[in-house]
C-alpha cells in the first residue's frame, strides 16, 4: 500500500453492510440480550438451509470452526493432516492447536487448489485428514477428493471462508457429508464484522459441537432454561472452548444473507469485466474455472509475470492489490516442502479490487492501468 493511506482509491475490500442490518443490530442492542442467543439460533438455521446442511454451528471466527472440526476427530498427537500451503495461515494453524504435523501438498497451478494428485503422494499410515481449502471461492475438485476420502477411510474437512454461496455441480459448498467451515469477517462474501459457522449432516458430532463452542457446558438452550431458577445446574463432560457468535453479528447475518445471492451475482459481473478487458495483454493469465462449478468470486487473482512491479504500479495509482497468499510452508513454524507449483504461483499471484461497491469506471481504470504496461 501507498505509505499515505489517502492515497488509496479503490479499496481490495470494502463490506457493504445494509441499513437494514444496522436497523437489526439496533433491535439487539435494546432487547438486553447481546450474547448467543434468539439470533444465533435463527442465524444458524437460516444458514443450513441456504447451504442444504442438516446443521450449522455459530462461531465467532472461521478459525474457531476449523479447530472444532479438526478437534472431533480425535486424531492422536502427531497425526498427520494433508493439506494446502496457498491459504491464510490460520488454515494450517488449527492443525499445531491439536499438535499434529502438517503435510503440505502441491497445488493446481490454474486454480490455486490442493491437487489431488499430489495429495494421494502424501498420504501414509500417519495421515489422519485431508484439509481442503476453495481458493478465492472456487470448488475444489470434490469428486476426486471425497473419492480418495472412501477409498483410504481418511476424513476430510473444507475450508469454504472464500467459498460462501459457491457451488460444485450445482450443489452449494457446505452441504457435503463431513464438516466445511465458512468465514464472515469483514472482507468475505457474507460480512457480518466477524464470525464463522460450521455445517455438517451428523447429529452426534452437532450435538457434541454446541457443548464444545461453549466451554463444554452441557446445557439446554436458552429458551428451556432462561426462566428457571436453577439454571446454573449444568454440566461439563469435555474442555470446550470459547467459541460461540453473539446476537449482534447473527442479526446482520440474517439480514445480509438474504442478499448472498445477489452480491455474489454482482461479484460475478465483475469478474467477467476484468477477464474481457484484461484478455489478451502479454504476460497476464487467468485462473482456470470449469463450468461444472461456479465461484463466489470472493478474489479475482491474475497470474502475472514481474508480478511485484504491476502491484507497485497499481499501488502508485492508488488501487490497493495484495497477494493471497504466501507459501505457509515457508513460515519458520512449518516444515518447508518441495511445491513446485506452489512457488510458481505465490510468485505469479495477484488479487485485483473485487467487491460488491466497486464501480464501472473503477473496473475501467484499474484494466487501463494494467493494459498501458509495467
Amino acid at each position: 500500500m501507498p505509505e499515505n493511506d489517502t492515497a488509496v482509491r479503490i479499496p481490495l475490500f470494502k463490506p457493504y453492510i445494509r441499513k437494514e442490518a444496522a436497523d437489526a443490530v439496533a433491535e439487539v442492542l435494546q432487547s438486553g440480550w447481546l450474547s448467543l442467543g434468539p439470533r444465533t439460533l435463527a442465524f444458524e438455521e437460516a444458514f443450513a438451509q441456504y447451504t442444504g446442511a442438516r446443521y450449522c454451528i455459530g462461531t465467532n471466527s472461521c478459525t474457531s470452526a476449523l479447530h472444532l472440526a479438526l478437534h472431533i476427530l480425535d486424531l492422536t498427537t502427531g497425526k498427520e493432516v494433508i493439506t494446502t500451503p496457498i491459504t491464510y495461515v490460520s488454515t494450517n494453524m488449527v492443525i499445531l492447536y491439536e499438535r499434529l504435523k502438517p503435510v503440505f501438498a502441491d497445488i493446481e497451478p490454474d486454480t490455486g487448489n490442493l491437487n489431488p494428485k499430489s495429495v494421494r503422494k502424501k498420504i501414509t499410515e500417519q495421515t489422519g485428514a485431508i484439509l481442503l481449502v476453495h481458493y478465492g471461492g472456487y470448488p475444489c475438485d470434490l469428486d476426486r477428493f471425497y473419492a480418495l476420502s472412501e477409498e483410504m477411510q481418511i476424513p476430510i474437512i473444507e475450508d469454504c471462508s472464500h467459498g460462501c454461496g459457491a457451488s460444485y455441480k450445482g450443489v452449494k459448498l457446505g452441504s457435503q457429508s463431513t464438516l466445511q467451515t465458512f468465514s464472515f469477517q469483514a472482507a468475505k462474501n457474507l460480512p457480518m464484522g466477524d464470525g464463522g459457522a460450521l455445517t455438517l449432516n451428523s447429529r452426534s458430532d452437532y450435538d457434541r459441537l454446541i457443548t464444545l463452542r461453549r466451554l463444554g457446558v452441557r446445557q439446554e438452550s436458552f429458551q428451556k432454561i432462561r426462566y428457571k431458577s436453577l439454571r446454573w445446574l449444568y454440566d461439563v463432560s469435555e474442555v470446550g472452548y470459547k467459541y460461540h457468535m453473539n446476537d449482534i453479528e447473527a442479526a446482520i447475518g440474517l439480514v445480509q444473507l438474504k442478499y448472498l445471492e445477489e452480491d455474489n451475482a454482482v461479484r460475478e459481473r465483475i469478474a467477467g469485466r476484468y477477464r474481457r478487458s484484461l484478455s489478451g495483454i502479454p504476460g497476464i493469465h487467468f485462473l482456470n474455472h470449469a463450468r461444472d462449478r461456479r465461484s463466489s468470486h470472493h478474489l479475482f487473482c491474475i497470474l502475472a509475470e514481474e508480478r511485484d512491479r504491476l502491484a507497485e504500479k497499481l499501488r502508485s495509482e492508488g488501487v490497493e492489490v495484495n497477494v493471497h497468499f504466501r507459501r505457509n510452508d515457508l513460515y519458520p513454524i512449518f516444515e518447508a516442502s518441495d511445491l513446485p507449483n506452489a512457488e510458481r504461483f505465490w510468485r505469479q499471484v495477484l488479487s485485483l479490487p473485487m467487491h460488491v461497491m466497486l464501480k464501472d469506471e473503477e473496473i475501467t481504470m484499474i484494466c487501463d492501468t494494467i493494459r498501458a504496461g509495467w
